[in-house]
This record gives C-alpha cells, sequence and structure tokens, in this order.
C-alpha cells in the first residue's frame, strides 16, 4: 500500500512536470509564431548623396502605402515591416545593401533603386537570390529581368512620345535637337533610341548634338553657351537626361544666358514636381517635362492621393510638411506596393515564385487612373503626358496619349530583332524574322 501511494505521487509529479513543461513549450512556440506575424520588405533608395534629391520621397511613399495597408489588415493577415537602409548614391552600396535586405533582413520584396546604374548594380545580387524589386523610374528599356517589375516607363511611353511633340505643329515643329543628359546608361541609350527616332524621320545628322555630363555637375557655362549658338538659327529644342541635383544649376545657367522656353525649350525626361519644389521655378516656367503622371491629373482618386501624402509627411515630421508634392516616380512608388500586396493576396503566399505570376495582367486603380501589368513582360500599360511647367511648380499638362500605352521593353528603332516574354520564352528572346 505504501509503496502504491508513493507510485501515485511519482505519477502525479510527472504528470504536472510535463504539464508545465507543455506550458513553456506551447508559449516559446507562441512566441515564434507572433514574431512571425510580420512580413519584411526592403526600402532601397538614397537618402543622402547627389539622388536623395529625388529618391528621399519615394521611401517616404513607400512608408505611407505600407501603412494604408497594414490599417487595412495587412496582407494574408500579417503586418508589413519596413528595412529601409541608405545607399547614399553609391552605386557599389546599392549591391551591399541589396544583399543585407534579401540575406541578412530576409526580406519578401524590395522597393527601390532610380538610376539605372543603381538598377544594374543591385540586378545580379536580385537574380542570384530570388529576390523581387520594384522598380519605380521611367528607365532605358533594353532589360527584362525575372527579378524586375518595372512600374516606371519604357521609352515609347516617355521618350517617343515626347520627341513627337516636338515635331509636331502643336508641340512647336523642332528641326533641331539638343541631346544633353548625365553620363551613364540611361541617358546614353536613351539618346540612342532618340537619335534612332530623329533620323528615321528624316532630321539631318548636322541637326542633332549629343553631350554629357557627370553626375552632380555644376557649371553648365560652356554647355549653355552652345546650346545658345545651336539654337541661334531657330527651331531648337533641347531633350534633356540631365538626373539629379545637376538640373538646378543647369536651368539657371540656361536663364541667365538669356535662354528660355520661346526661344528654345527643353523637355526634361528627369524633372517632376518633387525637384521643382526645392527650386526657384522663376526660370523654368514654360519649359516641359514628359511623363506617366502629373500631380496636377484631375480626379477623385488622385486629389485623394495627393492630399494623403501631404497628411503623413506632416503626421510623420517629414521635411516639407503638408507642403509636399507627388510626381512620377512617387505615383509608380506607391503603385508598386499595392501591386505586391494584391499579387501576394492572389497567390496567397510571399514566395517570389508564386507573387511573381500572379502579377501578370493585374489591375490596379492608381492615382494616374487604372493601370494594368503586362501579361508576359514585367511592365505596366499606362497613359503618357506632357507637362508644361507653371510658375508654382506645377505642370499644366498640355498633351495626353489617347488610353493606356502598352510597354516596349525592346525599342524597335534599335533593337527590332529582340522582345521580352517571361511566359513563353524566359525573358527576352530573338524575334523571328518575317
Amino acid at each position: 500500500m505504501k509503496t502504491f501511494k508513493m507510485s501515485y505521487r511519482v505519477v502525479w509529479m510527472v504528470v504536472l512536470v510535463l504539464a508545465l513543461a507543455a506550458c513553456g513549450g506551447s508559449g516559446s512556440k507562441g512566441n515564434e509564431e507572433s514574431k512571425k506575424e510580420t512580413v519584411k520588405v526592403g526600402i532601397l533608395h538614397s537618402l543622402s548623396g547627389t539622388m536623395a534629391i529625388s529618391e528621399v520621397s519615394l521611401k517616404d511613399v513607400v512608408q505611407m502605402a505600407i501603412d494604408e495597408i497594414n490599417a487595412k489588415g495587412g496582407v494574408l493577415g500579417k503586418q508589413i515591416e519596413p528595412v529601409i537602409v541608405d545607399p547614399a548614391s553609391d552605386w557599389d552600396l546599392f549591391a551591399e545593401k541589396s544583399k543585407e535586405l534579401l540575406l541578412d533582413k530576409k526580406v519578401s520584396a524590395v522597393f527601390g533603386c532610380w538610376t539605372s546604374v543603381s538598377r544594374k548594380s543591385v540586378l545580379p545580387v536580385f537574380e542570384e537570390n530570388n529576390g523581387l524589386l520594384f522598380y519605380p523610374v521611367q528607365y532605358e528599356g533594353e532589360e527584362c529581368s525575372t527579378s524586375v517589375i518595372y512600374t516606371g516607363a519604357t521609352p515609347n511611353q516617355q521618350l517617343i512620345p515626347a520627341a513627337e511633340y516636338m515635331m509636331s505643329e502643336d508641340g512647336g515643329g523642332y528641326k533641331k535637337f539638343y541631346l544633353l543628359g548625365t553620363d551613364y546608361v540611361f541617358p546614353r541609350t536613351a539618346n540612342k533610341i532618340l537619335k534612332a527616332f530623329l533620323l528615321s524621320k528624316g532630321v539631318p545628322k548636322e541637326n542633332i548634338v549629343e553631350e554629357y555630363t557627370p553626375f552632380h555637375h555644376q557649371d553648365y557655362q560652356t554647355i549653355v553657351s552652345k546650346v545658345k549658338q545651336f539654337a541661334a538659327g531657330g527651331k531648337a529644342c533641347v531633350l534633356s537626361t540631365i538626373n539629379g541635383d545637376s538640373n538646378v544649376p543647369f536651368y539657371k545657367e540656361f536663364a541667365n544666358q538669356g535662354l528660355s522656353a520661346a526661344t528654345c525649350p527643353i523637355m526634361a525626361f528627369s524633372v517632376a514636381e518633387d525637384e521643382l519644389r526645392a527650386t526657384d521655378t522663376e526660370f523654368l516656367v514654360g519649359h516641359l517635362a514628359a511623363w506617366n503622371y502629373f500631380q496636377s491629373k484631375e480626379s477623385a482618386e488622385n486629389k485623394k492621393f495627393v492630399e494623403d501624402f501631404r497628411a503623413f509627411c506632416k503626421k510623420n515630421n517629414l521635411p516639407g510638411g503638408d507642403k509636399r508634392v507627388t510626381d512620377d516616380p512617387i505615383c509608380w512608388a506607391y503603385t508598386g506596393v499595392y501591386l505586391w500586396a494584391k499579387a501576394a493576396e492572389k497567390a496567397g503566399s510571399f514566395e517570389v515564385s508564386k507573387v511573381r505570376p500572379a502579377l501578370y495582367g493585374l489591375e490596379f486603380d492608381s492615382p494616374d487612373g487604372l493601370v494594368k501589368m503586362d501579361m508576359k513582360n514585367h511592365h505596366l500599360a499606362k497613359p503618357v503626358m506632357i507637362g508644361e511647367i507653371k510658375p508654382d511648380g506645377q505642370f499644366d499638362i498640355i498633351w495626353q496619349s489617347t488610353g493606356l500605352v502598352n510597354p516596349e521593353p525592346w525599342s524597335k528603332l534599335t533593337s527590332p530583332d529582340k522582345d521580352c516574354d517571361h511566359v513563353a520564352h524566359g525573358g527576352t528572346y530573338t524575334v523571328a524574322s518575317k
């Protein structure tokens, strides 16, 4: 009997210990699960250096989109956790920071880059590690990466319509073109395409000048003097792919030497409302820009977007507060976050291999209106617009495409034998000759 009681106590002690262990175990498991209640995404934009003038706002609007989605319950029941890094306008650092995001932070997607050289720098990292980059800025095309979703414009959605407009009667019927850009891959490839287009339209070679300056170039006295001489005969314009903070001294020197939109208009491909926000617009009035979105677009959706962005900046004590503006890259950075979230919900997973195909054909009511992801090439169909700079730093939309313009990653002007199809061909392929 005594032995039986001892065994009885032992049994219950064992049961109690196991029960406590089970409680501790379930608590530990619960803590692990709670840690997984977020999904990490990376924000890879320059917060310092020459490109900060353009990229800081992209970081801000990506955070706003994340906050909006989180307020509605997140994605697949998880809150989005942004991991922000500063590649500091250093192209090599972009690659290092992308490795940090993908390998150390284990992010499910990255929203980032502005210049094509920064995108080219991170491309091998994303392709080698099955990452997914949402790239929000217009670019030169000639790329078709499985690891990139291009929400910015291809050349046929910006460069070509702008050149066509400048040659048209409505645009001024210009016959001489000064192609001026920052010395890196986007301007050089863009100008190769622009030159091919102009030559195909009968513009003589001597009526096309091409010139480049380094990043952060500040002294435009000599170059503007050459532009002035080039424009002396009339019917001349500048097609500008100058990037970053070099735009400010360029436009100032342009005005200092007596040039204006009336005598030689500048059609810019990398100047938008956010750059103008920090600039004296007196010497910019009348010059032009080609984009797919302008803050001045009239719609209820866009009005709300602008108001929400200003409120977000004010609430978070960001520079400029409720005086902030929106522009094309800001619109497409914002759109990229929502496209990723919609695709993840559609796929029922955050895995890149499942999110990527879920993006094909996806539609989204962006601040710019309804846009649609192409069924095969990782680019968006979107409208094209040309705007004229007003004294308040906003744009008067003076031309707009009829409906959405489908993206062409490979320009038919310079690469007629190439196309991009991730579904049937796994990326870039050679088009069969007819």
